[in-house]
């Protein structure tokens, strides 16, 4: 009765339900779970409603599990799009990835501030137990782990005379050094000093990059230092490199993956000019660079599939774990799911169901999320389960107690209608050779010393074009370093795969 005179007033406040937002057991994950959503579901939904009055209602909002929802879900429940931008990018990344023939990535996505990364063994993991801000978020989303490492990561020295990058940013405004306001030296200035910017061809030319005032700053911090403006700038690189190797290796040698038997993807404005120095360090073979990093979250939302995501707690162990009982309460979940889609306009026989249990060690105080076995399986279904639990929990944390009972915690839906994806024609290999791509060389300075490197200018790179390092390879929304000791290749796509030789 509350809650209906709430929503009759003249103007009545905006409400969150933790019930409708994750109905799930665990009081302070719900809660701020809700507390997040009622933040900023105020804003959230008074934006999206301005935005849908000139669009009409067939707006949708990219979620952060890789789904698209309505604008009229994400007013109510903007807690799933918490990060929904970098969800967009390994979208993207995973379908680039998997067109190109490799479907087990690790992808880094570096810009401004941050750089996002996630590992993909074959499909795009997600999470349940994300921490955003301090703030635990219960809602299905990609597994992405953020690090502070982006272009506009400050450099400085600490108290103990260390040298520091990030987690602090200089934004847009002022903005890095080289912007000409900025008075804090910054990984976009480090590599402009390095040679591995041009100044002139930043934003394909529409932004000139002031190198000498970076001189003078990188002098000063050099001078702290004792040491050169060479050297003070690859330590910035490094550094930067450093943090974003340790969080590769929490998405993959933390949970039992190997790195070297993953492709790299790199994206946004500066991930392909980290992105070799990164696999090298790693040992991970390869690296391919979209066409487009600079955009490839955009593709991500757009070719996103319409997803709704269920859940339900039933603390099921034992003799409870009855297959009748748990595909009762599949199908009730999922005849929600069908009909909330039908009201959206959307056929069923585009609908996809996946099902899924959250499960853990009795007594155990946290779970791991593994596939319904088949309605056409006949063994045992406890033993289904705990098969597929004691496999993850194996890769996971490296051991597994096959005489320890498990428990059934949540039940989950994936309702899911897959959106047409675009159609690239594969081209013949171009007949002109990569020189005729070549607009200059420069001198660029790696670890090995100051090299002279080909430039090449990306759009005339065509298919079955070869590049051997030390190069650049530049385009209006990112930069590709490929240092000494590394080749590339454009792929039938437009990629460039980068390997060592």
């Amino acid at each position: 009765m509350v809650l209906r005179a709430l929503e009759n007033m003249d103007r009545p406040p905006y409400i969150s339900i933790s019930s409708r937002v994750l109905p799930e057991f665990r009081e302070y994950e719900q809660a701020s779970t809700v507390v997040v959503n009622a933040y900023v579901g105020k804003v959230m939904s008074q934006y999206l409603k301005e935005l849908e009055e000139p669009l009409g209602k067939g707006l949708r909002v990219m979620q952060s599990s890789g789904g698209s929802i309505t604008a009229g879900l994400a007013s109510e429940q903007p807690v799933r799009t918490i990060l929904s931008g970098p969800a967009g990018g390994v979208v993207g990344a995973f379908y680039t990835a998997v067109q190109a023939g490799y479907p087990d990535i690790i992808t880094v996505d570096m810009g401004g501030t941050s750089t996002d990364v996630s590992l993909c063994p074959g499909e795009i993991k997600e999470t349940t137990s994300a921490n955003i801000g301090g703030h635990p978020i219960g809602v299905p989303m990609i597994d992405i782990h953020t690090v502070g490492a982006g272009g506009g990561s400050i450099a400085r020295i600490d108290a103990g005379g260390a040298l520091v990058v990030g987690p602090e940013s200089a934004g847009a405004e002022p903005g890095p050094v080289c912007y000409g306001s900025g008075d804090k030296l910054t990984v976009t200035d480090a590599n402009l000093h390095l040679g591995r910017l041009l100044p002139s061809q930043f934003l394909g030319g529409r932004m000139t990059l002031d190198r000498p005032r970076v001189k003078g700053f990188m002098d000063e911090l050099a001078a702290e230092m004792n040491s050169d403006a060479n050297q003070t700038a690859l330590g910035i690189n490094r550094v930067v490199n450093a943090n974003m190797e340790r969080a590769i290796r929490s998405i993959s040698l933390e949970r039992g993956y190997d790195p070297r038997l993953f492709t790299l993807v790199p994206f946004g404005g500066a991930g392909p000019m980290h992105a070799c120095e990164l696999a090298q360090e790693l040992g991970i073979p390869r690296v391919l660079v979209p066409s487009r990093p600079g955009i490839l979250s955009a593709l991500g939302v757009a070719i996103a599939d319409i997803v709704k995501d269920y859940s339900r707690t039933v603390m099921l162990r034992g003799i409870d774990l009855d297959r009748v009982r748990i595909e009762q309460e599949f199908e009730g979940m999922e005849g929600l799911a069908r009909t909330e889609m039908s009201g959206e306009g959307l056929a069923p026989d585009r609908m996809h169901t996946r099902r899924y249990l959250d499960v853990r060690y009795v007594g155990q105080s946290f779970e791991l999320t593994v596939e319904y076995p088949s309605r056409r399986a006949s063994s045992d279904l406890a033993k289904l389960i705990g098969d597929s639990f004691y496999k993850s929990h194996l890769r996971r944390f490296g051991y597994a107690d096959r005489n320890e009972p498990v428990e059934v915690v949540n039940l989950r839906i994936k309702l899911n209608v897959s959106m047409e994806k675009p159609s690239i024609e594969k081209p013949s290999i171009g007949q002109a050779s990569a020189k005729e791509a070549l607009i200059g060389e420069a001198n660029v300075i790696y670890q090995e010393g100051a090299l002279l490197s080909a430039l090449y200018q990306r759009e005339h790179l065509v298919y079955g074009n070869q590049i051997v390092g030390p190069a650049l390879v530049i385009q209006m929304d990112s930069t590709t370093v490929i240092p000494p000791g590394w080749k590339g290749a454009i792929d039938t796509f437009g990629n460039l795969l980068l390997e060592p030789h």
